[in-house]
């Protein structure tokens, strides 16, 4: 398990890729790492502040109800820039399923006192990124997957 970006070798090169241990002392970690690629992809501070509140949720998420506390979790983070186009981020874990279609959709004018616990992670990562998709037990194709993972890939446009 590795705690240093590696850039594998791939057709464009342009794939950059993080696998940390599940826990929220390397939540900083990949928000910086991911923050470093999106600066030198071209995007304006503001966005990347967006995209890193995106990446922390999506990693605290994980850590908190994927593996809720499970030992020996870990997350891989992969990078993939579009030169002038986007920036593609997809975590990998094999924790617990998650299905974000069954959480109430969140209601921004209600007040905070009668706001319900849960789903604001999910409407975060919905307004800091272009698309936000999550996929379960997809089966592996690399040789660097697990057999089978939960996929959640985020997307913002340049």
């Amino acid at each position: 398990m590795s705690s240093r970006p590696s850039i594998p070798s791939d057709n464009q090169g342009n794939d950059a890729v993080l696998t940390v241990p599940a826990s929220l002392d390397h939540l900083r970690l990949v928000t910086n790492f991911v923050a470093q690629i999106a600066s030198r992809a071209g995007f304006a501070p503001e966005q990347v502040h967006r995209i890193e509140l995106a990446v922390d949720e999506a990693c605290a998420n994980i850590i908190l109800h994927a593996y809720a506390g499970q030992a020996g979790g870990k997350i891989t983070t992969r990078v993939h820039v579009q030169p002038g186009h986007r920036l593609v981020i997809t975590f990998i874990d094999t924790g617990k399923t998650f299905d974000p279609d069954e959480v109430p959709q969140h209601d921004p004018h209600v007040d905070l006192d009668n706001l319900k616990v849960g789903g604001l992670g999910i409407f975060l990562m919905r307004q800091a990124m272009d698309d936000v998709r999550y996929e379960f037990n997809v089966a592996g194709s690399r040789p660097d997957e697990p057999a089978t993972f939960n996929r959640l890939t985020l997307v913002k446009h340049l």
